[in-house]
């Protein structure tokens, strides 16, 4: 069971798959859990082809503003079901399908259309780092090791997964990662930019919903003109932020902002 400070108060969707549960709650922050302990929540590809639909189930629930990704009993994820992916590499093509579900279940996931943070306790290994760089935010704590291991299975790594660590923590640190294969710890994570905050492992389930608790109360505008513009090329950035910046001429948002401002309130947005 993941920590109780991110299910108290909250009601299960039914995320239609062994393996995933899937909260929201009246805070506005929903969480999604990866839930095979037996397996150290490893992948399965059933798991992979229900991400997109249970993503899109999260969101379209009203009044959810985040989304936190965890995985149960102290463990992130241990990554993809090896005794699985042996079966697959028995067939090319059933290896290119199961790589293609990886990419449209991570897709989806850098796509959700509220701010992502991956909640990393223990293990977060391979498929599973491959998640938690796909959310927009990663907090994790203190004994979280990460890691993405293709290498010491011969396996080549999808190009989207690829060039997203390369963006994330820049090309050297990606090869760093890649070539080497190896886990590094909680601290090292965050000096490679793979964690935005490291946290001592009793605190960080609070932590993390404090901090979606937060963003709930932000514009959504603003996040999702943020999500919009670093979602592709950076040549692509003002097209894609321009839908944005034009609403928010006509929107409450900055009305309601500059008016809490000089009220001084929080807004409400």
């Amino acid at each position: 069971m993941t920590g109780s400070a991110l299910l108290q108060g909250r009601t299960a969707l039914p995320a239609g798959v062994e393996g995933l549960r899937a909260y929201t709650g009246p805070d506005g922050v929903a969480v999604l859990v990866l839930d095979r302990p037996q397996r150290r929540n490893a992948l399965t590809l059933a798991m992979w082809q229900a991400l997109p639909k249970t993503l899109d189930l999260i969101a379209e629930q009203p009044g959810v503003r985040a989304l936190l990704l965890t995985g149960a009993a102290g463990t992130f994820s241990a990554g993809a079901d090896i005794a699985e992916l042996a079966e697959v590499y028995g067939d090319p093509e059933r290896a290119d399908a199961y790589h293609a579900e990886n990419v449209v279940a991570e897709e989806a996931l850098a796509a959700f259309p509220h701010p992502t943070i991956a909640v990393v306790h223990g293990a977060c290994v391979g498929g599973g780092c491959q998640l938690a760089v796909a959310c927009d935010l990663r907090f994790g704590s203190d004994g979280a090791r990460l890691g993405i291991t293709p290498a010491k299975l011969g396996v080549v790594y999808p190009a989207v997964p690829t060039v997203r660590l390369a963006r994330l923590v820049g090309p050297g640190r990606a090869k760093y990662l890649l070539f080497s294969g190896e886990l590094v710890s909680a601290t090292r994570a965050a000096e490679l930019g793979l964690l935005d905050e490291v946290v001592a492992d009793a605190e960080l389930d609070d932590r993390a919903v404090e901090f979606a608790r937060l963003l709930t109360k932000r514009s959504p505008q603003t996040i999702g003109a943020v999500k919009a513009a670093l979602a592709g090329p950076s040549a692509q950035a003002a097209a894609a932020i321009e839908p944005w910046a034009r609403r928010s001429r006509e929107a409450p948002d900055v009305r309601e902002g500059l008016a809490a401002f000089l009220e001084r309130r929080e807004p409400r947005f």
